[in-house]
């Protein structure tokens, strides 16, 4: 069989999407770069369900909207093979695992007050993750980044964030920049230009739209724990929370330390550390945090209420995307925006890096982790199997 061509991609079964994106959230560890990367070599190259463009353009439209941004990716992913049908089996499918794992965790932790010790099966895994990403990062760059305009937006965006710029608020300025240079039709688009319209944006300090629809949904003190406040006060933050687990860590701490009083701030560190070091989504925090005030039925309720908006807004959103790419001055935001993207990832990708390669046993990992996937083209979930049990050996 011939091999396809880069614009052909292969069909799927809604089988064989819950299969794929059951097997994914199980071993998608290290946060959304990581889970992006994994996505990336295996529905793009491994499976070639869906186009490099497109799985960038979905990226970047998941950045540009609240939510968990990797999930909203599987979500895209599936709404594009198998419609509606397959928006909720890949989004639920990548979702189901970490949830089952972290309200097994959260029983554990009710039970006998304290965490499962894993710090040696992170400390293996870590290194790899920054190997997959950079991989990722090299392949996704030359279909994002391949014009010197778009890597010239991406050198800017980078800067931006490093200094403390919100990712949305790079995303933005990003697509600008690159709907700017269209306008310009190219008479303006050498570095000095694009960096001063950059300060220029960035001097007007865009609203903290985030903290802003935080405050109008500003919840009294001292509720009693109900079903139905446990569910709206997740689906409110799922609806207007963009970023990080750091972010997301912000808003519990504002919903249920300070205004219900659900929670004691050690209960919501543990809650952000069970969704860091359980695969999938870091949003299945809202799991543990709902099994701690309802038991099991609560974990079920929050979960739902944290991810039911990016299915929303995915499924409306989805749409969309090629319909803005048939227009010039859409098309070339979105590349912006798809410029920015990356350099976001290879922010967060230097982050962990510098979190994760800490001595001579993390750095063999990463360097043999690298050359397994670059010219080996091991697959990731057999490297992160490997480096969990080195890891758990070591320490």
């Amino acid at each position: 069989m011939q091999e396809l061509r880069a614009t052909e991609t292969r069909e799927a079964t809604l089988g064989e999407l819950a299969l794929a994106f059951l097997k994914l959230g199980t071993i998608a560890f290290g946060g959304p770069a990581a889970h992006l990367a994994m996505m990336e070599e295996e529905f793009v190259r491994r499976r070639q369900w869906i186009t490099q463009a497109e799985f960038l353009d979905r990226m970047a439209t998941a950045n540009l909207i609240p939510g968990p941004s990797s999930t909203e990716v599987a979500i895209f992913i599936g709404q594009m093979k198998r419609g509606w049908r397959g928006l909720i089996v890949a989004g639920s499918c990548f979702i189901i695992p970490a949830a089952l794992m972290v309200s097994a965790i959260a029983w554990a932790y009710v039970r006998f007050g304290a965490l499962p010790r894993v710090q040696g099966i992170l400390y293996g895994i870590k290194p790899v993750v920054v190997a997959i990403v950079i991989q990722a990062l090299g392949k996704l760059s030359r279909t994002g980044l391949r014009t010197p305009l778009l890597a010239v937006i991406a050198a800017i965006a980078a800067a931006l964030n490093v200094v403390g710029m919100s990712p949305i608020g790079v995303l933005i300025i990003a697509g600008a920049l690159a709907a700017v240079a269209l306008g310009t039709k190219g008479r303006l688009l050498s570095a000095g230009f694009l960096s001063t319209v950059a300060a220029g944006l960035a001097s007007l300090r865009l609203p903290k739209l985030v903290g802003a629809a935080m405050a109008m949904f500003a919840i009294a003190a001292a509720f009693p724990v109900t079903l139905a406040r446990l569910f709206l006060s997740f689906l409110k933050i799922g609806s207007v929370v963009f970023g990080s687990g750091y972010v997301l860590l912000a808003f519990l701490r504002t919903e249920f330390v300070q205004h219900l009083h659900w929670l004691t701030d050690q209960q919501l560190l543990d809650a952000v550390a069970v969704g860091q070091f359980t695969p999938g989504p870091v949003f299945t925090t809202a799991t543990f945090i709902g099994y701690i005030v309802a038991g099991s039925v609560g974990a079920a309720v929050a979960t739902v209420g944290i991810f039911l908006p990016g299915f929303i807004l995915v499924w409306l959103s989805g749409p969309l995307i090629p319909r803005l790419r048939r227009s010039p001055v859409f098309s070339a935001a979105l590349d912006g925006v798809v410029a920015g993207s990356l350099a976001l990832m290879a922010v967060v990708t230097w982050q962990l890096g510098k979190a994760s390669l800490v001595d001579w046993p993390t750095l063999a990992i990463f360097t043999l982790s690298l050359i397994a996937l670059l010219r080996a083209r091991v697959n990731s979930a057999w490297l992160i199997a490997g480096a969990g049990i080195a890891g758990w050996l070591l320490r």
